[in-house]
């Protein structure tokens, strides 16, 4: 996979991390995900299709998702319940749309988000793709995105 599909979604996630919401965060370096197929705790995909297909995919624990939902809408939230979840699609949303602007020339469009939650689910990657994650720290949690992306 090409740097030139991975790196509009690190600097979408760092234009909503940083300035939208305000919040210091530092990415690690990439690497290939071993077993793209297990995840845990709560994450968003996005689906892409058009002259390119595949997911991206935005990992946070129960309680990073919590926190982090709660700077996005300047609530304060405690329980892992719908508004966290509507808010953590909307994150991957904002992310992906952003991403699209640096990738215009590849006429992608992008899925609703979907939301999975729990210990151990599977998600169905774009076969024979790699997943690239992307590791992120910031003051309240770590979390992750994943990028699986083909030229068609």
């Amino acid at each position: 996979m090409k740097a030139k599909f991975i790196n509009p979604f690190i600097n979408a996630s760092q234009r909503l991390f940083q300035e939208y919401m305000k919040l210091d965060v530092h990415a690690g370096k990439p690497f290939l995900l071993a077993d793209p197929r297990n995840l845990k705790g709560v994450s968003a995909i996005i689906g892409l299709a058009g002259e390119t297909t595949g997911a991206v995919v935005l990992t946070f624990s129960r309680e990073t998702a919590i926190e982090m939902v709660s700077r996005l809408e300047g609530k304060k939230y405690v329980a892992l319940g719908a508004e966290i979840l509507d808010g953590v699609g909307e994150m991957i949303n904002i992310i992906a749309g952003n991403a699209k602007k640096d990738l215009q020339d590849y006429k992608i469009v992008i899925s609703l988000p979907g939301i999975i939650t729990g210990n151990d689910y599977k998600i169905n990657w774009p076969q024979g793709v790699p997943v690239i994650s992307i590791p992120y720290e910031s003051e309240l949690g770590p979390f992750a995105i994943n990028v699986s992306i083909k030229e068609s």
